[in-house]
């Protein structure tokens, strides 16, 4: 197999744009790069950064690799389990497909984003990075843009309904190697898709960086379900950014799940833009061994009548971190709105740090909206109800973190996709107990 190919630092020079882009994407990512390089990076006491580790935003050694060093493309490809009968899977490795297999409707379109650009240009084009990021990483997603080459295009028509679902497996491999991945979903009118993203490390120790972007449209009246595994290793960063539209009538669940990676940073925004959309915006992290969690989202209600949702959860071990800020914002007119914002913390050890600030801006009538977060300890008496059932301490510990965290799972509302969600946070428990949180 081909060794990999050390590439300049990305952030020395911009990117080669392949010939076979458009010309608007080439432009659209030369005009990213020079906006990288002329927008200021985050600083202390800048509000989207607050609580954050700046210091981890140093990406001077990372860099582009093509091939594969010390895992085979083969064993990487054999290791990317998840569902038992997904309906398509691809797989991809530093940014290049290496394996794809589809049982799709021919009708729905599905294909890596740097064939898409060229035989649906126009159709990408109407929907890539439409949305401009607001909620601080400004800079990292013109970085994104700029390098993007490839991830996955999916445009499923008017009244088509996908069974199962959509498995895409991201492998970073190489040390310092960074990658792009980006999938865009155009979801039409009364149309059903799911896709699951799920985010690997070759190997456990070599140190990677994601900057991770997706576009998510659901039309008036579709159904939109988005799963995202992050199970880096923990020496990796991760920034990953999330843009939702939701249209009329229509519903769109985007439930994140962070068990990898030495600092992550999450942004999502959802965009309420007809009446009767509904948004779900979940999210289970578990950080543990020094691992930091940053989570920043953004529910806006644009027009009346919409329903979003948002409930993140997360239990920490040793001296991790987590941070959370959340704004519904209500526009003007956006009358009736019914809007709902948790975030709740476990503590599973003294020394963890949860920092929490959700908050409201209201600009109209005949709303219902609440916000709140929770954080606190296992008590004494659940530990003692399940030790008095021969249950030990640390099983039963582990017992009600995994079950405080199924509240969330189950939001996802399909069994297939729960399960193998649960896999991975049960995979995580026995990481946390082989190491000795």
């Amino acid at each position: 197999m081909p060794a990999v190919l050390d590439m300049p630092s990305i952030l020395d020079s911009a990117p080669e744009t392949l010939a076979s882009f458009p010309a608007w994407l080439a432009e659209r990512r030369r005009a990213a790069w020079q906006r990288f390089l002329e927008t200021p990076a985050p600083k202390r006491g800048d509000e989207p950064w607050r609580f954050a580790s700046l210091k981890q935003l140093d990406f001077s050694g990372y860099s582009r690799k093509g091939g594969t060093g010390g895992s085979p493309v083969e064993n990487l490809i054999s290791r990317s389990t998840g569902l038992e009968s997904p309906v398509a899977k691809f797989v991809f490795v530093n940014d290049t497909l290496v394996h794809s297999e589809s049982g799709l409707p021919t009708s729905v379109v599905c294909l890596p984003l740097d064939q898409a650009v060229v035989s649906h240009s126009d159709l990408v084009r109407a929907h890539f990075m439409k949305q401009g990021p607001r909620l601080g990483s400004a800079k990292f997603a013109a970085l994104h843009e700029a390098n993007v080459s490839s991830g996955l295009f999916i445009h499923v028509p008017d009244n088509v309904e996908v069974e199962g679902a959509i498995e895409v497996h991201h492998w970073i491999e190489g040390a310092e190697t960074a990658i792009f991945p980006h999938t865009l979903i155009v979801a039409g009118a009364n149309a059903r898709i799911r896709v699951i993203d799920v985010f690997h490390s070759a190997d456990e120790s070599s140190p990677g960086l994601a900057i991770a972007v997706n576009d998510l449209i659901a039309g008036p009246g579709s159904k939109l379900d988005y799963i995202a595994i992050q199970d880096f290793n923990e020496t990796s960063k991760v920034i990953q950014i999330n843009e939702t539209s939701v249209a009329r009538n229509a519903s769109a669940i985007g439930f994140i799940l962070n068990i990898g990676g030495s600092w992550v940073r999450n942004e999502s925004l959802s965009r309420l833009e007809g009446d009767g959309g509904r948004s779900d915006m979940l999210s289970v992290s578990i950080p543990a061994h020094g691992q930091e969690v940053d989570q920043r989202t953004f529910q806006h209600h644009v027009k009346p009548g919409a329903y979003s949702d948002l409930l993140y959860k997360n239990s920490l071990y040793d001296k991790s971190r987590t941070i959370f800020s959340g704004l519904i914002f209500v526009d003007e007119g956006a009358h009736r709105t019914d809007a709902y914002q948790t975030c709740r913390n476990l503590f599973m050890s003294d020394d963890a740090e949860a920092n929490s600030m959700p908050g409201l801006e209201i600009n109209a009538d005949d709303v219902k909206c609440s916000h709140g977060s929770t954080s606190s300890r296992i008590s004494d008496e659940e530990i003692f109800y399940l030790r008095a059932r021969g249950i030990d301490p640390a099983r039963a510990r582990q017992l009600i973190a995994r079950g405080f965290s199924v509240e969330v799972v189950e939001r996802i509302g399909h069994e297939a996709t729960e399960e193998l969600v649960l896999k991975f946070i049960d995979e995580k428990y026995t990481h946390i107990d082989s190491i000795g949180a």
